[in-house]
C-alpha cells in the first residue's frame, strides 16, 4: 500500500504536512497539534491501541485550516474558534435542509409504493 492511499495519517506524518519541526532538534513537532486539539473541538484524532493517535482528510483539512488563521491570517484563538463555529453552524444548516429534502423525497417514494403496490 503506497502512503497516498492511507486512509489515516500518524500526528507525527501529520506534523511534516504543515511543516512543523523543532528547530532545535529537527524533527516534528507533534505537540502543536495536541494543544490544538485540546483548543479546538473539530479536531477529532482516532486513538487506536497504543494510544496513538490518527487523521482522517477531513481532520487533516481542519487542522491546516487552523495552521493558516493562526499563522498566516494572524487571528487569535478566540477568533479561529469563532470562525470554526460559523462555518460548522453554516454546514449543518445546509446538511440539515439537504437531509429534509432527502427525507421528503423517500415520503412520496413510500406513499407512491404504498399507493400502487
Amino acid at each position: 500500500m503506497n502512503n497516498n492511499s492511507k486512509q489515516y495519517k500518524s500526528i507525527g506524518e501529520v506534523a511534516k504536512i504543515l511543516n512543523l519541526f523543532d528547530k532545535k532538534t529537527g524533527k516534528p513537532s507533534t505537540h502543536t497539534i495536541r494543544f490544538w486539539e485540546k483548543e479546538f473541538k473539530q479536531i477529532k484524532p482516532y486513538i487506536f491501541s497504543g494510544k496513538r493517535r490518527y487523521y482522517d482528510s477531513g481532520s487533516i483539512q481542519i487542522i491546516k485550516k487552523i495552521q493558516y488563521l493562526l499563522k498566516n491570517k494572524g487571528m487569535t484563538i478566540k477568533g479561529v474558534k469563532k470562525q470554526l463555529n460559523e462555518h460548522h453552524s453554516q454546514l449543518d444548516e445546509v446538511n440539515n435542509k439537504t437531509i429534509k429534502t432527502k427525507i421528503k423525497k423517500l415520503s412520496q417514494i413510500i406513499k407512491g409504493i404504498k399507493k400502487y403496490g
